[in-house]
């Protein structure tokens, strides 16, 4: 892909410019148990280096990725490549202590400051508040609790823009609703199958939040098929749900339009959202990434597709 762009968009009052795709750095540290195979260092670190210096402007990962493992192979590629290039959006993620549960606002310190001393970076453009879900709404507002360390770290400038990553929607909108965050990251909520973070997505739209939309894969279905996966975000799918994907599947094979573009480009359209997280474990996938978001995708496909989701239930969905 040398020589090729993509054209980059604000984020939303952030300041920053961020292309139509980011470079998911999960798979990089190796995930095997949510990927089915492993990544070597050296795959993940050439991977980093090809995420880093390609058409795409932006690497997301976080603290908890495979231990760190996926923050140290991305440091090293920062290391190869002479440091973060001009008006690339690295983004991270602080996290609750994976053995002890802790999510306390020391904790927020701690995680950012492994963080950093992974990538070998003193700042970076991007820090999420990463599944907040595991406490409780109270204990993440409270006085020197993770939101107000989080708002602190984005004042000191060891953060240039702060978001909050989670699942659930509805907790997501009152994370959006205090107005401390500028960017929210949702995902396996909007897909070509799931539509439940439709509130989300216009309630930070409105607020001039960036928005940041991850998993449009939902875990592999929507990219791989029914006959090569039945689980859909980490669990089985329900009858109505497996037989929505494969009714996706049967209009994409006649419109001659891959699965997966159809599922990247859902996203990619829709005027709310910045960005869209796409997990690569191999360098080719960056290039291959870019093919999907913008090999050409016929119009009517959309409301057909549209058609098939809106027959799902919302309990038949994750939400």
């Amino acid at each position: 892909m040398t020589g090729t762009t993509m054209p980059r968009r604000p984020l939303g009052g952030t300041g920053l410019q961020i292309t139509p795709l980011t470079i998911g750095g999960g798979p990089l540290g190796s995930m095997p148990g949510n990927l089915g195979y492993e990544v070597s260092a050296d795959r993940g670190v050439a991977t980093a280096v090809a995420a880093l210096t390609g058409p795409v402007n932006a690497l997301d990962t976080s603290n908890s990725y495979s231990g760190g493992e996926s923050e140290r192979r991305i440091g090293e590629a920062l290391r190869q490549i002479g440091g973060i290039p001009e008006g690339y959006v690295l983004s991270t993620k602080v996290d609750r202590d994976l053995d002890t549960g802790e999510f306390s606002g020391d904790q927020v310190r701690r995680s950012i400051e492994a963080s950093l001393a992974r990538l070998g970076v003193d700042r970076v453009p991007l820090l999420h508040l990463h599944d907040p879900e595991h406490i409780t709404f109270d204990e993440a507002m409270a006085p020197g609790g993770p939101v107000e360390v989080l708002v602190q770290l984005r004042d000191e400038g060891v953060a240039g823009s702060i978001g909050v990553a989670g699942g659930p929607v509805d907790l997501l909108r009152r994370f959006v609703a205090t107005g401390a965050f500028d960017a929210v990251l949702t995902h396996n909520r909007w897909t070509l199958v799931n539509r439940a973070a439709d509130p989300l997505l216009d309630e930070a739209a409105a607020r001039g939040m960036g928005v940041v939309n991850a998993a449009v894969f939902g875990g592999g279905i929507l990219a791989a098929g029914t006959r090569h996966t039945t689980r859909y975000a980490y669990r089985e799918c329900s009858p109505a749900l497996l037989a929505a994907v494969h009714a996706v599947e049967q209009l994409c094979a006649g419109y001659g339009v891959p699965l997966a573009a159809a599922a990247v480009q859902f996203s990619t359209r829709d005027p709310r959202i910045a960005t869209t997280v796409l997990g690569v474990s191999r360098p080719e996938r960056v290039a291959e990434s870019v093919e999907l978001a913008t090999c050409e995708v016929p119009e009517q496909l959309w409301s057909d597709i549209d058609e098939v989701a809106a027959r799902l239930s919302p309990d038949q969905q994750v939400s």
